[in-house]
């Protein structure tokens, strides 16, 4: 077990809209601070990664930041960022370690979903100004009804920055005499969970995707919603219904916020790649400098053209979902099932991508201080996800467009 020292104290006392805002950056501030924070987030990335956890000064940097505002809502001194706007970001933070863009990324996910449950669940939830939110959306575990609530028994693995976390939003079964079992989530504080350190991992391995255990945990009704709800969505909160962000349905609103990562970890392996080549012979050939190969060029031109054919299914999935965000029009089927494409394409050549510079960087970028072998391992971590997949999302959007129903419920 991990001491529960490594988390975040809950901070419970309820802050006012003016403190909220006191020294917060403006959403343009965020985006333009990034680029400039790379090289510092960089630098704790092998750190984060023998340690199987993210740098306190990395968290603490993105948090003066304002990066996990995000999502967060607006009333709580939130943002409540468009799509294209996390794709920006998740570029930048790919750029400097891509497990931390990841962890940061289910952050705004669960936020999100946070974002859909009654108010007084919000109001404690996110009392704390930079509040961090993980989350478990496959089912597991039970909820038994008891007076005012329900008591939650279970586990949830790959619990992406649970270590970081105050709160975990997690998918779960209620169990109610006479009725059918219910899929719902619930928001649980980490202070009432235990984490099990089982993340021995051969990419990823910064994100801390630990399980999470609940033992006979009391949840409050208020802090209990339906998956369906979440999942179209349909949010209970009074206050917030109304924002376009939550118009938006899970599983596309989360696959849209995530897809930039996978673009910055290409423009880092092409950095990693252009700092080294200067130096750099082609063993084995006469080649005395690698800029000078025609092998080279067309490898770097291809590499660059795949990077930004990725990014473009990057915004043009933000943009779909954006877009039909703010007109409230309903989702077509067909539309669902691009996003998901776009998703899977911007996966697949960001990987190759990846994979040209590392076979062109010799075999003395395999050593563990080389960013570049990082990067290799954690893209094919997050390209072996469900949600993810190349092949999966590319057979259902095709499915889709000759006629048939998808094959899946995540659209």
């Amino acid at each position: 077990m991990v001491d529960s020292r490594c988390r975040s104290p809950l901070w419970r006392r309820k802050v006012s809209i003016t403190e909220l805002s006191r020294h917060q950056p403006t959403l343009e501030q965020v985006k333009s601070s990034l680029p400039e924070l790379v090289p510092t987030l960089r630098e704790k990335a092998q750190w984060s990664e023998e340690n199987r956890r993210l740098h306190d000064d990395s968290l603490q940097a993105l948090a003066d930041a304002g990066v996990f505002k995000l999502r967060m809502p607006a009333r709580y001194g939130g943002f409540e960022a468009d799509t294209r706007t996390l794709v920006d970001v998740a570029i930048q933070l790919g750029r400097a370690d891509g497990a931390l863009a990841w962890t940061v990324s289910t952050y705004w996910i669960a936020s999100w979903i946070v974002g859909l449950f009654p108010d007084e669940a919000q109001d404690e939830v996110f009392a704390s100004p930079d509040v961090r939110i993980c989350g478990a959306v496959s089912p597991s575990g039970t909820l038994v009804p008891v007076d005012g609530g329900a008591v939650l028994n279970g586990s949830w693995h790959f619990v992406s920055g649970a270590l970081h976390a105050d709160w975990q939003e997690l998918a779960t079964i209620r169990l109610r005499p006479g009725a059918d079992p219910e899929p719902v989530i619930a928001a649980v504080p980490m202070s009432s969970l235990q984490i099990v350190d089982d993340w021995h991992t051969s990419g990823m391995a910064a994100s801390g995707s630990v399980t999470t255990t609940a033992k006979d945990i009391f949840v409050p009704e208020t802090h209990i919603i339906p998956l369906e709800s979440a999942i179209r969505p349909n949010s209970l909160s009074k206050l917030g219904a109304d924002s376009p962000i939550y118009r938006s349905p899970t599983i596309l609103a989360g696959s849209a916020a995530t897809v930039g990562i996978l673009v910055g970890m290409a423009k880092a392996a092409r950095e990693a790649f252009f700092e080294r080549m200067p130096s750099r012979p082609i063993r084995y050939t006469d080649y005395e400098h690698q800029a000078e190969a025609p092998v080279t060029h067309i490898q770097v031109g291809t590499a660059v053209m795949k990077t930004e054919q990725a990014e473009y299914h990057a915004y043009h999935a933000a943009s779909l979902v954006d877009a039909k965000a703010a007109s409230g029009e309903p989702w077509t089927t067909e539309e669902r099932a691009r996003v998901r494409a776009d998703e899977g394409w911007a996966t697949r050549l960001s990987k190759e991508a990846i994979d040209i510079y590392a076979s062109a960087s010799g075999g003395s970028s395999i050593y563990r201080n080389e960013p570049i072998q990082r990067v290799v391992r954690d893209i094919h971590a997050i390209s072996v996800h469900p949600m993810f997949s190349p092949d999966s999302n590319t057979e259902t959007y095709g499915r889709v467009l000759c006629g048939l129903p998808p094959n899946t419920i995540f659209i």
